[in-house]
């Protein structure tokens, strides 16, 4: 598989615990291209914008030629559509990406394409983005569908919605992941099952690279910590004194609500009971982490801990996130946390790559062939 908009390698990373060989990235971040290299040590990473490569180039990187691909996936930059962007839409440059993913598509021929962005994208624009998506894919061959996946009815600690598209070029039909967890299914993951495990902080503190406090405490902490011994990206941002006063007063489930009206910020003392709804929460141990965003930022949501007086770390976002703990996210602090808000959750992606693999599996060689036949043909 290639991964375009990779960023640090979520989506990839879901595909080769399912087992794909993931031979190329792309990101015009560097600092995600530096955690993706460290990451993918058997891919081939090209820094840049996209529009600086060509379809060629990208079949170079992986040694593969026009058709070879299995499949190619991409996460075009999605704050231009973004709930969290109040001036989203089809104007913002960043919308328009999705044309290049195609053109990719276009000069590689992969037999499959899973593109995946944010919900708001079925909004922003009267979904024109989404139409513009279904009919360019179809004008090149594919057979394409597109659906909303929850990821914590997969197994992620976090309540995260995510448009997918799933497309192919061989006849077969769409491969949607099955629900894992849910009512009826196994039980949720829980902040508790996340994060119980991580070494206590206090506000501020960064004790850099330490061991970790206590055994797992559940499956999932098991799962995440694989054969590591230590815990990297754990440290505590300093939050004011103010802040600090203002957390005091939050319990498991609280927000701004529970801050003495004295001691709220003075732009939300105007604020109607039901604005701001998630602002200054506390997340619930038996509960989900609300959706990890670019910067775990008590102004913006619920990203104080359910035990400690301080935000969340950059390791606890990506544990939320079901990044495993030995991936190392690369950069500053605010870096790290824009590489794990912009991701998607690796079990989600793995979920979307095992229905993909059974299916590719069960497709018949020689249907594949014979596509593969029509395009040396053209």
């Amino acid at each position: 598989m290639i991964d375009l908009f990779c960023g640090a390698g979520g989506l990839s990373e879901g595909f080769r615990q399912a087992g794909f060989d993931v031979r190329v990235g792309n990101d015009f971040d560097a600092r995600a291209g530096e955690t993706f290299a460290a990451t993918h040590d058997d891919a081939v990473f090209l820094p840049g914008p996209i529009q600086n490569w060509s379809a060629s180039q990208f079949l170079e990187a992986a040694n593969l030629k026009k058709g070879e691909l299995t499949v190619l996936v991409g996460g075009p930059p999605c704050q231009g559509y973004s709930v969290y962007n109040h001036q989203r839409g089809l104007h913002d440059e960043r919308s328009s990406l999705y044309r290049e993913y195609l053109r990719i598509v276009e000069g590689v021929s992969p037999e499959w394409v899973v593109l995946e962005n944010v919900t708001g994208m079925t909004s922003a624009g009267q979904g024109g983005a989404v139409l513009a998506i279904v009919e360019g894919l179809q004008s090149l061959g594919y057979r394409v569908e597109s659906k909303i996946l929850k990821a914590e009815e997969y197994g992620v600690p976090q309540e995260r919605r995510r448009l997918v598209f799933v497309g192919n070029r061989v006849g077969a039909d769409i491969p949607w992941p099955a629900k894992t967890h849910g009512p009826g299914l196994a039980p949720f993951v829980t902040v508790r099952d996340a994060i119980s495990d991580l070494p206590a902080l206090v506000n501020g503190e960064d004790r850099g690279i330490v061991p970790y406090s206590q055994s797992p405490q559940s499956a999932f902490q098991a799962a995440m910590r694989g054969d590591s011994n230590l815990v990297t990206n754990h440290s505590a941002t300093k939050l004011s004194a103010v802040n600090q006063a203002r957390m005091s007063h939050i319990p498991q489930g609280g927000s701004w609500r529970d801050i003495p009206f004295e001691l709220l910020p003075e732009g939300m003392k105007r604020a109607k009971r039901s604005d701001h709804t998630k602002r200054y929460g506390r997340l619930r141990w038996d509960g989900l982490s609300s959706t990890i965003l670019t910067k775990c930022d008590v102004h913006w949501g619920p990203y104080i801990h359910p035990a400690q007086e301080r935000s969340l770390t950059v390791r606890e976002a990506a544990r939320f996130q079901s990044f495993p703990d030995w991936f190392e996210f690369k950069g500053s602090r605010t870096e790290q946390f824009v590489q794990v808000g912009n991701a998607v959750p690796p079990v989600l992606g793995k979920a979307i790559a095992e229905g993909l693999l059974s299916k590719i599996r069960s497709t018949p060689k020689s249907k594949a062939k014979a596509v593969k036949r029509e395009l040396a043909n053209a």
